[in-house]
């Protein structure tokens, strides 16, 4: 069924097909949270039956855009209400009661989605593109009047600025997308100004209008918004230029998403991280997270036990960073394809040029082609992978089979596709 040219006919016989095979299928939790993947339980040793912050967002941006509006707001209402029942973590950063160079401290964006409660486990839980993506979506969503905010829900909202501000997001050293070493990244940088300035929409319009205190967090967000986009435009294109060479890196696959779906990044500073991950991230059959990651590095499964496959390196990444035999032998990732045929889907929009459109496809075909096939040992048919990686000299689908944040992006990236041609 994959083509170099589609009608759209022919792109709504796939997802129609994909549906049917339950590819693009939610299994949500009963209050609309959804975990990272949905795995058997011999698979449980991966943890990914917990709920991400920033997975959630994804998922629930995808889904408000195929206009599955109502999933989209419960997910965003259930983070709310998870965010209100710990807001004493962003109170106690904010009065200065804690030390928020202690992870543990933070608000934690890994947490048991059905009882709303917090994880014990150690994690690095500083992770500001986490709450920065919360931000963003949710004061979106009001903003386009698809969900109507309670009072004890904006005064929730207010306290994210507050607690950017405390933190001083546009130089504290964080784990990021990757949850790995701490150090000050572009791509979270980029993602809490994008939520700031969703913010800051929202309080010039309807619900902030008349809300106690509205001002003071306007000039707050105001203040933060410059601070954010100074910085970036001292570190982009790098995605952290801290002189540290553990911390320091070119190329990282996060800046996509300032892109789209944030779009937060200029046409030309847009261009060049698209150039970089092209040329020096992209792989056969998905792209690396960055040069010389070791997560998922090649025969991961023998050298690791299952316990430790997942575990949390954020304080010391040099026993992990050894499985690496060589650069260019990385895993390679499922979730950036779809997002790089939907870019190419807007810059189609917006320019109308076939080579957009040429380029859409290309990405939706080879994000097509991770679809897992049949006779692939644990791993189930017609499902979206977290990544590929090198087992006995061949690239396979690791464990965590399907990855909800990857077929929400293959289904946001049908869902343009099919737009344009219709």
């Amino acid at each position: 069924m994959i083509k170099p040219e589609y009608s759209v006919t022919e792109i709504r016989d796939i997802r129609a097909f994909l549906e049917t095979g339950g590819t693009l299928n939610f299994p949500a939790l009963p209050n609309g949270l959804f975990p990272a993947a949905t795995l058997s339980r011999e698979k449980s040793y991966t943890g990914y039956s917990y709920v991400w912050v920033r997975d959630n967002v994804h998922i629930a941006h995808a889904l408000f855009r195929v206009g599955r509006i109502q999933a989209a707001v419960k997910n965003l209402r259930s983070l709310m209400k998870y965010f209100i029942k710990y807001r004493k973590r962003f109170d106690d950063i904010i009065q200065g009661r804690v030390d928020p160079n202690i992870p543990m401290n933070r608000p934690q964006i890994r947490f048991n989605g059905r009882s709303l409660t917090e994880i014990k486990e150690k994690w690095p839980h500083a992770q500001n593109d986490a709450l920065g993506y919360f931000l963003w979506m949710f004061c979106k969503l009001v903003y386009e009047c698809a969900l109507n905010p309670s009072t004890n829900e904006l005064n929730m909202l207010t306290l994210f600025p507050r607690y950017f501000e405390a933190i001083q997001y546009w130089q504290d050293e964080d784990s990021g997308h990757w949850e790995e070493a701490r150090k000050i990244s572009a791509s979270s940088i980029g993602v809490v100004l994008a939520g700031l300035t969703e913010f800051r929409k929202l309080a010039d319009s309807g619900p902030f209008r008349t809300s106690v205190g509205t001002h003071a967090v306007r000039d707050i967000v105001d203040r933060l918004i410059q601070r954010g986009r100074r910085a970036l435009r001292q570190i982009l294109p790098w995605e952290c230029i801290q002189p540290n060479p553990s911390k320091r890196r070119r190329y990282d696959a996060a800046l996509l998403f300032l892109v789209y779906p944030l779009q937060i990044v200029k046409a030309e500073m847009a261009d060049r991280i698209l150039q970089d991950v092209k040329n020096h991230l992209q792989g056969r059959i998905g792209v690396r997270r960055y040069r010389g990651d070791s997560y998922w590095a090649p025969d991961y499964k023998k050298k690791l036990k299952p316990a430790d496959r997942a575990a949390e390196v954020s304080d010391d990444m040099s026993k992990r960073n050894r499985l690496l035999p060589r650069r260019g032998e990385e895993a390679q990732w499922c979730i950036f394809d779809p997002i790089l045929s939907c870019v190419f889907a807007v810059k189609f929009n917006k320019e109308l040029l076939t080579g957009f459109r040429r380029k859409e496809i290309e990405y939706l075909n080879r994000s097509l082609a991770q679809i897992t096939a049949a006779g692939l040992a644990s791993v189930p048919a017609l499902r979206c992978p977290e990544l590929y990686y090198l087992a006995n000299g061949e690239y396979v689908p690791n464990d965590h089979v399907p990855l909800l944040w990857t077929q929400a992006n293959l289904m946001l990236a049908l869902k343009l596709i099919e737009k344009d041609l219709s």
